[in-house]
């Protein structure tokens, strides 16, 4: 998967975001769409706490993650959306689908929560206790565009997946290390792109899959996916933030 986002503040303004807002990449995929994330692939499971922010229409903008009936966490570059559908690996069916009520933005962190109007019956993911050391490994999930180039494709209908690692905060530009991950890009070419920005980065903790990062955006400052490593609001260091204004 390839993403992008919009950061906050100075250090957002001159990078590169991942989300869809007002992209050519918002659109239905065309006959010359990659069929996989690069070094990625079609979801190997359904992840019940998978989050498509949406327009009224029903196009896909972000992503996101359910941490409660009625929460989700996300990146705060996206924006508010009309509606989410949550926990199905076809953006367009399945899952439930919520319209937000409230939106909760980090006032200087590239993080926000949604509150939806009605709850839903998935199951949250677990916040984990902390992201991990460098050497970790992560999985990112999104329906982010699968061709790196901003508006090149349209956010592909089936959720992909993509196996990667916490890297070295230096290979990332502009990264606040204390708050931010930084994430590889296996094999040169591969990870997050426009549409992912605001999905998890998850790792595995006795079997179970816990949220670590919410995608923001690139670390080498490129608009073109995927050419360097990517970088991930570290959800557990803002646990306290997340649980004063959601109760989660």
């Amino acid at each position: 998967m390839k993403a992008r986002s919009l950061l906050m503040g100075l250090a957002m303004a001159a990078a590169a975001v991942f989300s869809l807002s007002g992209v050519a990449a918002a659109a239905e995929p065309t006959g010359g769409v990659q069929p996989n994330i690069v070094g990625g692939g079609n979801a190997t499971q359904v992840y019940s706490f998978m989050v498509s922010q949406q327009s009224s229409s029903g196009s896909h903008q972000c992503g996101g993650s359910l941490i409660s009936s009625t929460w989700v966490v996300t990146a705060a570059h996206c924006g508010t959306p009309y509606q989410v559908r949550v926990g199905t690996t076809n953006r367009t069916s399945g899952g439930s689908v919520a319209r937000v009520a409230q939106r909760i933005a980090h006032p200087s962190a590239d993080l926000a929560l949604l509150r939806l109007s009605t709850a839903v019956s998935q199951a949250p993911v677990t916040i984990a206790a902390s992201s991990g050391a460098v050497g970790t490994a992560t999985r990112i999930i999104g329906w982010g565009q699968t061709c790196p180039v901003r508006g090149g494709c349209g956010a592909p209908i089936n959720l992909q997946e993509l196996n990667t690692s916490i890297v070295a905060d230096t290979r990332c530009s502009g990264i606040n290390a204390a708050s931010e991950i930084c994430t590889n890009n296996p094999n040169g070419n591969s990870g997050a792109c426009y549409g992912d920005s605001g999905g998890p980065q998850v790792k595995q903790v006795s079997g179970v899959w816990q949220l670590v990062g919410a995608t923001s955006r690139a670390g080498n400052n490129s608009s073109t996916c995927a050419t360097g490593p990517s970088i991930y609001v570290d959800v557990p260091y803002f646990r306290s933030w997340i649980r004063t204004n959601s109760g989660v």
